[in-house]
């Protein structure tokens, strides 16, 4: 939970990722050491900060005293004073961790090795759930991650200040992407034991809530929040006592968070007054929909097939188009929705992507071809990687061979 500040508090001291990254790991062992002897602190978290710090100025002071008996101190990318070492950059943005996501968000790295690191920093997701997410393999990923932190690291001791002015502007895409794949996967996790996780979705909206403080006329930081508070509006509802996950069409929308469905709706109304429609503001738009609707039936399926329609002309995807069938089938009916999904039967970055199977076993029930149904579920099966998706689909699969229907998933849009 603490690791994404203490390594963006190292990281201003040491000017180095991937050694920020190591001394926030020293300072868990050394907490795994002293504090079974000496007790757990009273603020764990500003303990491993301090104590991750104190070994960065330790780092920085080793490189003086080298770069001195060696005379290179006046060289190039030689260690800044170890107290100057803390830079202003969390004071331009008010914020240490989404000051080292603009920073790390650098136009030298590709956009692929980008993402991958900065979901390994900020929303603590493994490489095997980095993978999963981008539906690449694990190894692909690890690359990605060493190939960004030699990319940082090959600028120099400036590549992780924080742009300003119009720099500032043009990493902004960036940092709304990775805010946004950190809440996903707490809204809808891809691997593990839990449904969701609740953690990141809150670290996201708190760095959303900063980020529009910060860019106030920007529709899409706006479009971004309104989308985050919308969905996490749903979060108690989305689990039942045991943790189990409760669908969209069986959620008590009593539990929905009134307090965030305001502000979503706020967040939104400020972001379409702009009247530019990017892909959060559609989004949102999309999530205000079922925040609207008093249930499943009432939904507005239509208007958000054709929110969908406009996502995907705005940012062609595959799982656009997915989630635009699911609307399509409600909105016209199962053999429309059938229709959309077709052309996604081959395509390459969903074979392996359990929701497809699951949907279209969704369609075929509702059509009462539940042979074919539980064939797309055995599918689904093979391929999901959450234990609690894993449970909901054989519930499913047991109800239609018991010749019960199963309902639609929710997940973010």
């Amino acid at each position: 939970m603490e690791s994404a500040r203490i390594v963006a508090g190292v990281a201003r001291v040491v000017r180095d990722v991937g050694l920020a990254e190591e001394l926030a790991h020293d300072a868990l062992v050394a907490a795994m050491e002293q504090w079974p002897r000496d007790g757990v602190p009273d603020n764990p978290g500003a303990w491993l900060a301090a104590t991750a710090r104190r070994r960065a100025i330790d780092v920085i002071r080793r490189e003086q005293n080298l770069a001195r008996k060696t005379e290179l101190l006046d060289e190039p990318g030689a260690a800044p004073a170890a107290d100057a070492a803390v830079g202003d950059g969390a004071a331009a943005v008010g914020d240490d961790v989404l000051a080292l996501l603009f920073a790390t968000c650098h136009p030298a790295v590709a956009r692929e090795s980008r993402v991958a690191l900065t979901l390994r920093l900020f929303g603590g997701l493994t490489t095997d759930e980095i993978a999963h997410a981008f539906l690449v393999p694990s190894p692909t990923i690890g690359q990605r991650i060493s190939r960004a932190k030699k990319r940082l690291a090959g600028v120099g001791p400036d590549a992780l200040a924080v742009p300003v002015g119009d720099e500032l502007a043009a990493r902004l895409g960036a940092v709304l992407e990775v805010i946004y794949l950190v809440f996903n996967e707490g809204y809808a996790a891809t691997t593990g034991v839990d449904w969701t996780r609740p953690s990141l979705c809150v670290e996201a909206m708190r760095l959303g809530r900063v980020l529009a403080a910060l860019a106030p006329d920007e529709p899409e930081v706006h479009g971004l929040l309104a989308l985050m508070e919308l969905q996490a509006s749903r979060l108690r509802a989305r689990v039942g006592p045991s943790g189990e996950p409760v669908l969209l069409g069986d959620q008590d929308r009593a539990r929905w968070d009134r307090v965030l469905l305001g502000r979503g709706l706020a967040a939104l109304a400020r972001a379409e007054a702009d009247g530019r429609r990017g892909r959060y503001v559609l989004q949102a738009a999309i999530a205000a929909c079922h925040a609207r609707a008093r249930s499943t039936d009432e939904t507005d399926w239509a208007a958000i097939a054709a929110l969908y329609g406009e996502l995907a002309a705005l940012t062609p995807s595959p799982v656009i188009e997915l989630n635009r069938a699911v609307a399509v089938a409600r909105a016209e009916g199962p053999e429309a929705g059938l229709a959309v999904l077709e052309p996604l039967s081959s395509e390459p970055t969903l074979a392996g992507y359990h929701l497809l199977p699951a949907v279209r076993a969704d369609m075929l029930t509702t059509l009462g071809r539940v042979d074919e149904a539980v064939a797309e579920i055995e599918r689904a099966l093979d391929l999901v990687r959450t234990v609690a998706e894993r449970e909901l689909l054989e519930r499913r699969k047991a109800a239609l061979l018991g010749s019960s229907s199963a309902a639609g998933y929710d997940r973010a849009p």
